[in-house]
């Protein structure tokens, strides 16, 4: 692993804009989902990473249920390809396909989108409300392992109190996942 100076943008921070070919072919901006949604949630994500594996069903459960409130989620890889062929863009696509999932998956082949972020692990969740400020950072829920023991829905959580204007609690938790991989 090769370790990189981040930016890690806090709660309460502005999100980064960016500009990344998602899987659909389409160039997608940060700024312009937050003209459409009331909330979007940023995922860290990794064709390889087995934590990102462990989520898929729930996250495309959180895209499912909240989607009509006027929120989703966006997946985004920041992995070096070079070092971890299976994070290419092809390869992104393939495990979309397989995986199906309900939810714009974008590619950072520079991995600037994700420096700023300040990402390092994958799966790290941010949410954004609509004026592009980060409300939750970290874990999707505390049971990475077993969805059936979950005590703690933090993403869910955090989404719900933000569509209802309530104070979201916690703000942070610390992601657990695979390290990414940074170009050399």
């Amino acid at each position: 692993m090769n370790k990189v100076e981040t930016i890690n943008t806090p709660v309460g921070s502005y999100a980064p804009d960016f500009e990344l070919p998602g899987i659909d072919e389409q160039v997608h901006h940060l700024s312009r989902y937050l003209k459409k949604f009331h909330a979007v949630g940023v995922i860290s994500m990794s064709n390889y990473c087995p934590y990102v594996k462990l989520y898929l069903d729930r996250l495309k459960k959180i895209q499912l249920k909240f989607y009509t409130q006027g929120f989703t989620l966006i997946g985004l890889n920041g992995n070096d390809a070079t070092q971890l062929p299976t994070e290419g863009f092809e390869n992104m696509k393939a495990f979309a396909k397989v995986n199906e999932l309900n939810f714009p998956y974008l590619w950072d082949s520079t991995q600037d989108v994700t420096r700023s972020f300040g990402i390092n692990k994958t799966p790290t969740a941010f949410l954004i409300d609509t004026e592009g400020i980060v409300r939750y950072k970290g874990m999707i829920d505390d049971q990475p392992y077993n969805p059936s023991v979950v005590k703690e829905n933090y993403l869910t959580q955090a989404i719900a109190s933000l569509m209802k204007g309530q104070e979201i609690y916690p703000m942070e938790t610390e992601p657990t996942g695979t390290y990414l991989l940074w170009r050399k």
